[in-house]
């Protein structure tokens, strides 16, 4: 066992339920018998480089409770890459510090972040003990079945949609079509999951586009334009990701962010969910509106799921127990045992299997024709997100 003090971040995006994660690990830190202290970085990386720790020993039972209602990152949070020129800087903190036990709550770029420290203390001859976390609302994590976070953006998509698909229904005599954006950058797990606010065959959302199938314009508006006929009205719900046929992104986006990936909605100056609007106002001559929640699905912890927030309250409470094993270099892992009974095994991921990789959906979770998730998704997401309410119409069959 490793004498030491802990250290304990949050990167990236945040999720309605990360700081359940973070409540998870400061209240089982005291199992590992050589830690001391418990230090918190502030706003991740780029507050461990300025030595912005604070001590986080002893906090009281009220508080460590009070973190798992709260939404946003406790710590504060940043999306920097580490430099090369940066890791021996952060081994110099380590050291400083006397920290033994690092444990980063992310997602992919986290992972990398991560890794890549780990491996250059060992590297250097530095006894480090490194755990990762998981948690992102675009449950694209490689290695685990689901990502703690996800069901809650779910949860918080699934209701957006059938309340404003209540709204896009009573006005259709005015809008005759609504496209809803969500995020998600490489793949379609949130945009799918607006899937569950439809109960009737009339209710939105009617179309759903992913990242993982590219779009063909003609078919889209082939598409709007059947359900139009069908039914009067037409809600379609796109991922901000979504390419053309042409290999062009549907929001026209040319901007990139830190890790170079395309910069979506306002950072990006551009609309997945506004060009396809104009797209569809342009060729159709209908009135309509976009919908575009940005980044709310990751601080609503007034939605969020409760198996999410046991899960992730969890997940904090694994990566102490493996530290304590000796265990290093990983990623906190849910493996998914059974139906039903729910029954999930928390093991391990290796960080490199994770690091920088986007999961895709799997082929199984998406129809024939492209534009609508499978019932086997449905079932898939249905055992992680609470039930939603069901509403009143007065106006007869749909």
């Amino acid at each position: 066992m490793k004498t030491g003090n802990v250290l304990i971040g949050q990167s990236g995006g945040p999720t309605a339920i990360i700081n359940s994660s973070l409540s998870g690990v400061l209240e089982s830190a005291g199992g590992i018998s050589g830690a001391k202290k418990i230090y918190g970085m502030q706003f991740a990386i780029e507050g461990l480089l300025r030595r912005q720790l604070i001590d986080l020993s002893g906090l009281s039972t009220e508080v460590l409770k009070g973190l798992c209602s709260t939404p946003g990152s406790a710590l504060g949070s940043s999306r920097y890459k580490l430099q090369e020129e940066d890791l021996s800087k952060v081994k110099t903190v380590l050291e400083e510090y006397d920290i033994r036990y690092f444990f980063l709550i992310g997602g992919n770029d986290t992972m990398d972040t991560l890794q890549r420290i780990e491996q250059y203390c060992r590297e250097t001859g530095y006894d480090l003990v490194g755990i990762g976390i998981p948690k992102t609302v675009d449950n694209d994590l490689f290695g685990t079945d689901h990502s703690p976070g996800y069901a809650s953006a779910a949860r918080y998509v699934a209701l957006s949609v059938q309340q404003a698909g209540q709204l896009a229904d009573d006005m259709q005599r005015v809008d005759r079509f609504t496209v809803f954006q969500t995020v998600g950058r490489d793949s379609g797990w949130l945009a799918v999951a607006a899937a569950l606010a439809k109960k009737d065959e009339g209710d939105a959302p009617h179309l759903i586009y992913f990242p993982e199938k590219p779009l063909n314009r003609d078919k889209v508006l082939q598409d709007v334009d059947d359900c139009i006929l069908r039914l009067g009205w037409c809600y379609i719900v796109i991922g901000e990701g979504c390419i053309w046929d042409d290999g062009t992104p549907v929001s026209a986006a040319v901007e990139q962010d830190n890790f170079s990936n395309l910069e979506f909605g306002a950072m990006g100056g551009s609309s997945t969910a506004f060009s396809l609007h104009s797209l569809i106002r342009k060729k159709t001559g209908y009135r309509g509106e976009f919908q575009i929640t940005e980044s709310l699905p990751m601080c609503a912890i007034d939605r969020a799921s409760r198996r999410d927030l046991e899960e992730a309250y969890m997940c904090g409470c694994k990566a102490v127990e493996f530290a304590a094993e000796g265990k290093s270099g990983v990623m906190v892992s849910m493996q998914h045992l059974s139906h039903s009974p729910y029954t999930i095994e928390y093991t391990t991921e290796k960080l490199e299997s994770v690091a920088i990789k986007a999961k895709p959906m799997p082929e199984s979770f998406i129809n024939e024709a492209g534009n609508y998730p499978s019932n086997e998704f449905l079932q898939y997401l249905s055992l992680l997100v609470d039930e939603l309410p069901t509403y009143i119409t007065l106006r007869g069959p749909k």
